[in-house]
C-alpha cells in the first residue's frame, strides 16, 4: 500500500493507477537527477526516481500532469468569433483539407496537414524549429522527442506514432533557446505543456502554436506483443515499425534483420473500435480532440475506420479544426501560399460522422471518471471540457453502464500498473 507522506509513492501512483501517459513532463520538472522517464520492467517509458524527491516537487506534477489534468482552450483564447459545440468544443472553421505537396500527402498520416503546416511554419519564418515527435532510432515501436530546424526534417518525421513517446522529457532545456517555436503533439501532450505554462511564462512566449491529431489512443506494451507474435514476428528481431503513412491509411511495416512485413492497417488495430487495445488512460480520455490546440486534424472516414475495400488509392483527407484566431489565420495563410489544399467547410456534426469513437467518449467519459472516484482512485481534474454536461443529456441506464464497466476493469486489474522500475 502506498504511503501518502512518501513522496515517491505518490509520483507512482499515478503510473499504479493506470494514469501515466509517458509524455515525459515530469522529468522536465523535477530535473533528470530527480526523475528519470525511461522505459521500465511494463515495458513503456515511466518516471523512475533517482533522486531526492521532494513533496514541493510531487505537489507540482500533480498540478501539470495531463494524466491527472485536462483543462480546455485557455478562457483568454475563446473570444465572440468562436463556437462552442457540446461534444467538439471550441471552433472558428473547419475544413476538409489535404497537403498542397504530394509527396507530403503521401508521407504522411492521411492528408498531411501537420506535415505541411509544420514546413510552412518553417518556411515563413513564423517558427524558427518545430518540436514533435519521429520514430525512435533504439525502440523500434516507440516514438521519440525530435527537434526539426528543417522542411526535409518535419518530412522525416511523418507518420502516426502509436507507442510510447515522451516529447516533453526535456521541454524546459528547449525553452531555454529562447527560439520562437511550434509545437505538434498528441492532445495529453498538448494539455500537458498548456499546463505547464501556468508555472512557465516562457511556454506562452516561445511557443507559438499549438498543432494535434485528433487521437484514439496508443497501443501498450502488450498489444504490440500479441500483434507481432499473431504474425510470427520475434519482437528482439524488430528493426523498424511504421504504424501508416505513404497513402491513407498506408500499410503497416515490420522490419526485421531479415524482412519486411506489410500489413493492412485494420491488421494492426482491428475491423473497428472494439478491437482496439489501448492504454488505460486513454479509455478514460476527457479529450481526444485537441481542444487546447490552435488546430486539431483528424482522419475522415464515415464511421471512423478505413474499409479494406476502399483505402488502395485513397491519397488522404484531413478533418482540420481551427479552435483559435491564431490557427483561423495560419489555415487561411498556409492555403493561400500553397502549403494546404482546402476542398470546403464543413461543421461539427460531419466531424461526429468521421469520428464517432470520439463524440461516444465524450459522452461517457464522466461516468467512468465516477467509476473511478467510487473505486478511490485518482480522478482527473478537468476545466472546460463539458463532460458533466454532455453526461447529463444521456439515460441514466448508460450512465450506470459505464460507471459499473470501469469499476469492474478496475477490479480485476485492468487499471492497475506495479510500481515503475528501470527494466
Amino acid at each position: 500500500m502506498s504511503d501518502p507522506t512518501n513522496p515517491e509513492d505518490r509520483l507512482y501512483a499515478i503510473a499504479e493507477q493506470g494514469m501515466c501517459i509517458g509524455c515525459g513532463l515530469c522529468q522536465s520538472v523535477a530535473g533528470s537527477d530527480v526523475i528519470a522517464v525511461a522505459k521500465t520492467t511494463v515495458g513503456t517509458e515511466r518516471p523512475v526516481v533517482v533522486g531526492d524527491l521532494q513533496h514541493d516537487v510531487v505537489d507540482t506534477i500533480y498540478d501539470v500532469c495531463p494524466g491527472i489534468r485536462v483543462d480546455g482552450l485557455p478562457v483568454r483564447l475563446v473570444d465572440r468569433g468562436t463556437r462552442i459545440d457540446n461534444v467538439w468544443g471550441p471552433w472558428r472553421r473547419i475544413v476538409r483539407a489535404w497537403a498542397t505537396d504530394p509527396l507530403v500527402r503521401f508521407e504522411g498520416s492521411t492528408g498531411g496537414v501537420l506535415t505541411a503546416l509544420g514546413q510552412y511554419l518553417l518556411a515563413s519564418g513564423r517558427a524558427d524549429f518545430i518540436l514533435h515527435a519521429r520514430a525512435s532510432a533504439t525502440e523500434p515501436t516507440f516514438g521519440e522527442r525530435t527537434l526539426s530546424f528543417t522542411e526535409a526534417e518535419v518530412l522525416e518525421a511523418a507518420g502516426s506514432r502509436y507507442g510510447p513517446t515522451a516529447p516533453l522529457i526535456d521541454v524546459t532545456d528547449v525553452l531555454e533557446h529562447g527560439r520562437p517555436f511550434a509545437f505538434i503533439g498528441k492532445p495529453c501532450e498538448i494539455a500537458a505543456l498548456r499546463n505547464w505554462a501556468r508555472h512557465d511564462p516562457r511556454v506562452d512566449e516561445l511557443v507559438r502554436y499549438w498543432l494535434t491529431p485528433v487521437c484514439g489512443g496508443f497501443m501498450p506494451p502488450v498489444g504490440m506483443k500479441a500483434f507481432l507474435e499473431r504474425y510470427g514476428i520475434d519482437e528482439e528481431q524488430v528493426t523498424g515499425f511504421r504504424y501508416r503513412g505513404r497513402g491513407c491509411p498506408g500499410p503497416t511495416e515490420v522490419a526485421t534483420v531479415t524482412q519486411i512485413h506489410e500489413m493492412h492497417y485494420l491488421d494492426f488495430w482491428g475491423e473497428d473500435e472494439s478491437m482496439w487495445v489501448l492504454h488505460w488512460r486513454c479509455k478514460i480520455c476527457p479529450d481526444g480532440i485537441g481542444e487546447s490546440a490552435d488546430i486539431a486534424a483528424a482522419d475522415t472516414w464515415p464511421g471512423g475506420s478505413p474499409r479494406r475495400d476502399e483505402t488502395d488509392d485513397d491519397p488522404g483527407t484531413n478533418a482540420v479544426i481551427a479552435r483559435t484566431a491564431a490557427g483561423a489565420e495560419l489555415l487561411e495563410a498556409a492555403a493561400r501560399e500553397g502549403a494546404l489544399t482546402i476542398e470546403y467547410d464543413i461543421a461539427p456534426d460531419d466531424l461526429s460522422i468521421y469520428q464517432p469513437h470520439q463524440m461516444r467518449k465524450k459522452y461517457a467519459v464522466a461516468a467512468r471518471h465516477r467509476g473511478l472516484e467510487d473505486e478511490g482512485r485518482i480522478v482527473p481534474v478537468t476545466n472546460r471540457l463539458r463532460v458533466d454536461a454532455l453526461a447529463a443529456d444521456m439515460p441514466i441506464e448508460f450512465i450506470e453502464r459505464q460507471r459499473a464497466g470501469t469499476r469492474e476493469r478496475i477490479r480485476i486489474g485492468k487499471a492497475t500498473e506495479p510500481p515503475p522500475e528501470l527494466g
